[in-house]
């Protein structure tokens, strides 16, 4: 993979590029945002600070995490879950920035699902070598809503599958200010990010922030 397609894209290049129906990417469709969006997302881990969430099967995930909106995604020896009390704290999530719900309908409705309307927002964050494994997104009651993830700082390597785990990945350059959609038929496709790379962005250091949004409850 050449260096130059990790570049940010230029604000004037927005483009839309389908993965499968349903499944768009839209390139640097947060990118005139991207300040705002990394300054919110220092103010929202001042209160609910990012933490390494255990998996049920007692493995730390490499990524880090933390939420905001009406309920968080969870993860501990009992599960995955959504709950709206943030465990480490024992308050609520903070509530979700208008920034961030305007940005997440206008992004939607751009891949063809109106009125979204999120209620939570998990906010990861990637240093070098943190990974995603490939997974679906099945912990939410109202899956007829789409998966809205934007992508902050170092670039990565999104993979995008099928339904089924025989089914070989895209893999997908995502840079800072690009937006991923997924619903309809695509919305349980199978998903995750390769280890990042080492980098540097001028936002955000060696890291990568993701928010996605999602419609949970």
């Amino acid at each position: 993979m050449t260096a130059d397609l990790f570049a940010d894209t230029p604000a004037s290049d927005r483009r839309n590029e389908p993965l499968g129906p349903g499944a768009v990417v839209l390139r640097a469709f947060a990118l005139a945002q991207g300040a705002e969006l990394v300054s919110a997302i220092h103010a929202l881990a001042a209160i609910s600070p990012f933490r390494h969430l255990v998996t049920p099967g007692g493995h730390t995930m490499s990524v880090a995490m933390t939420n905001c909106g009406d309920v968080g995604w969870v993860s501990d020896r009992r599960g995955y879950r959504y709950d709206a009390i943030d465990p480490e704290t024992g308050q609520p999530w903070p509530a979700m920035p208008a920034l961030f719900m305007r940005l997440a309908a206008e992004a939607a409705a751009e891949a063809g699902f109106q009125r979204f309307v999120p209620d939570a927002c998990l906010v990861n964050r990637y240093v070098t070598g943190s990974r995603l494994t490939m997974h679906q997104d099945r912990n939410e009651r109202r899956d007829s809503e789409p998966i809205v993830s934007v992508s902050l700082g170092v670039p990565a390597m999104f993979q995008f599958g099928g339904q089924g785990k025989g089914v070989t990945p895209l893999k997908i350059p995502l840079v800072h200010g690009d937006v991923v959609v997924w619903g309809g038929p695509s919305r349980m496709n199978y998903h995750g990010v390769l280890p990042l790379k080492a980098s540097h962005h001028p936002l955000t250091g060696m890291d990568r922030l993701n928010l996605t949004f999602r419609t949970a409850r």
